[in-house]
């Protein structure tokens, strides 16, 4: 473990030493991300100026949903989606090869290569919309729901690159994943607009079970307005966990595939 915290140290002091030499690599990816952050809010703005609320939840708490899930991405953008991204076309290249012959774990090394810092203030940005929605929902957050918050919004975010993982893994079995990409991009674009809880029938089946984009912003928003029961809460934390060991497990079988460019 200590090797590991070394290293990632290290590869964050790479990417911030690159990133002053080349700073427009910072701004440019905070312009990119910041883009995106506003035209959540325009969206969010444009709906609800015509409804007072979408399936029983007032704008307090689609407040605290779209900051909560801005908030995930923003954690996504800064720490890991670059490097994991990336997995596609070093498999299909071959550069994999490079990873798989250090003494560093490659998946390790494939998810904090890329930390991307210019995404960070996002993160701040995420908070402040979320602080916003407290205050108009009008509830008291008490510290300990600040906390079981924060518990699970790290969880979601280790959830979300679980899903991201077993994504980007398939293209070891496949010539090309293009298409599972476009699902992958259309199922969080509906999740990012509607909370979990008003999925039904086969939609509530595929977004809390199969693939479980619908926990991700819904529970944690849930948890501070404390609308989500015990129950709720160690399903939530039970997925993560499986969901993890699936997609480490689905990893290591994955590279057991791997035709390397040398074979």
């Amino acid at each position: 473990m200590k090797k590991n915290l070394k290293f990632i140290g290290m590869l964050l002091k790479m990417k911030l030493s690159h990133m002053m030499v080349f700073r427009l690599s910072f701004f440019g990816a905070f312009f990119v991300d910041g883009s995106l952050f506003l035209l959540q809010l325009l969206m969010f703005n444009a709906i609800h100026s015509q409804v007072d609320s979408i399936g029983g939840w007032s704008k307090g708490q689609m407040l605290i949903f779209v900051g909560s899930f801005s908030l995930l991405n923003a954690i996504n953008m800064t720490i890991y989606f670059f490097g994991v991204n990336s997995i596609p076309a070093k498999i299909k290249s071959g550069d994999l090869d490079h990873y798989l012959t250090k003494p560093i774990n490659p998946l390790l090394r494939l998810t904090f290569e890329s930390i991307n810092p210019g995404s960070a203030p996002l993160i701040l940005f995420s908070i402040a919309i979320i602080g916003y929605g407290i205050n108009v929902q009008g509830i008291e957050v008490s510290i300990a729901t600040v906390i079981l918050y924060s518990v699970f919004i790290l969880l979601m975010a280790l959830l979300y690159y679980d899903l991201e993982i077993v994504v980007r893994t398939i293209p070891f079995f496949v010539v090309s994943a293009d298409t599972i990409n476009r699902i992958e991009n259309a199922m969080l674009d509906l999740c990012m607009r509607i909370p979990g809880v008003l999925f039904n029938g086969i939609f509530k089946i595929v977004f809390y079970f199969v693939l479980p984009y619908g926990l991700l912003a819904t529970i944690p928003t849930q948890i501070i307005t404390r609308s989500i029961s015990s129950a709720g809460i160690a399903y939530a934390a039970i997925i993560v966990l499986v969901f993890t060991m699936f997609a480490l497990r689905f990893w290591k079988f994955g590279l057991k595939h791997y035709k390397s460019a040398s074979s």
